[in-house]
């Protein structure tokens, strides 16, 4: 198999957050740097959907509570040159800290996400396959926006990042890297695999669960669908991030170990350190 051409590390930080460090350009994920304990009533789940979970009209509630802090603080991050956000409205992938980071910076996110952010004039907000060409300090990149499952109703996207430096593979399809954000399996995502082919797949696991009066809602990938999506997509190496620090994640790193053992694709898992940057091709 033809190697991806250039180098790419990632520095997990809390949760979602990390810096994917790609030939020396730092993109940031979904920022959040909350201090451990902080916890928020969340009453901002879409609104089309409070009648189809059982909430009657109602504004569904539900507490947020973090019980660890990120291994890095504001102060301690590198220069960033980008921002992933996946969703800006839930406080566990952009919080008031995170928020900050915004300001004066490239950031790619969702429609819904641009117009909440606005004015900020560096906000892109990407519909599901739609490809955005930029230039970052100095690189040609494309970004394109992958579909996403989360919260009914809301809007989520992941990230194909793309640059003619990275080289093809054996059957010619360009070598990209792949955020996922926050979702569940969707059968849409494999078609990822006719058009490009995943290097790097960096994943928002954890199995988080949302609880509803129709019953629980499963939201984030757990690591049998994470596993489905690395045979599915012919993934070279998957990074796991996003199954510690907040209460409603419900497989952390030592039950994912376990699947992937059992499903086979440990031997292609970059597991990280968080506060330390390790070089994952």
């Amino acid at each position: 198999m033809a190697p991806f051409q250039g180098s790419v590390s990632v520095t997990h930080i809390t949760t979602a957050t990390a810096i994917i460090n790609i030939d020396g350009i730092r993109f940031l994920t979904d920022p959040v740097f909350c201090p451990a304990g902080s916890e928020y009533i969340y009453d901002g789940w879409a609104k089309a959907d409070w009648n189809e979970w059982g909430f009657n009209g109602r504004p569904p509630t539900s507490t947020l509570r973090s019980f660890e802090g990120p291994a890095l603080q504001l102060h301690d991050l590198p220069p960033i040159d980008a921002v992933l956000l996946s969703h800006e409205d839930h406080v566990d992938n952009l919080d008031p800290l995170g928020r900050q980071l915004l300001d004066g910076r490239r950031v790619y996110t969702t429609p819904d996400g641009a117009k909440n952010l606005a004015p900020r004039p560096g906000v892109v907000g990407l519909q599901p396959w739609q490809t955005v060409e930029a230039f970052i300090s100095g690189k040609h990149f494309r970004i394109t926006g992958t579909p996403c499952k989360h919260f009914p109703g809301g809007e989520v996207t992941g990230f194909i990042v793309e640059s003619d430096s990275f080289g093809v593979n054996d059957d010619g399809l360009p070598n990209v890297v792949y955020f996922s954000g926050d979702t569940v399996w969707i059968d849409e995502l494999a078609e990822i695999r006719k058009k490009w082919h995943v290097a790097v797949a960096v994943l928002s696991l954890g199995n988080a669960l949302f609880e509803s009066p129709k019953g629980v809602l499963q939201i984030t990938f757990d690591g049998h669908q994470a596993a489905h999506l690395m045979r599915t997509l012919g993934v070279d190496v998957m990074v796991p991030i996003h199954f510690e620090s907040w209460e409603h994640f419900t497989e952390h790193q030592g039950d994912l170990k376990r699947v992937f053992e059992e499903e086979g694709v440990q031997a292609k898992v970059c597991w990280l350190v968080p506060g330390e940057e390790k070089m994952v091709v």
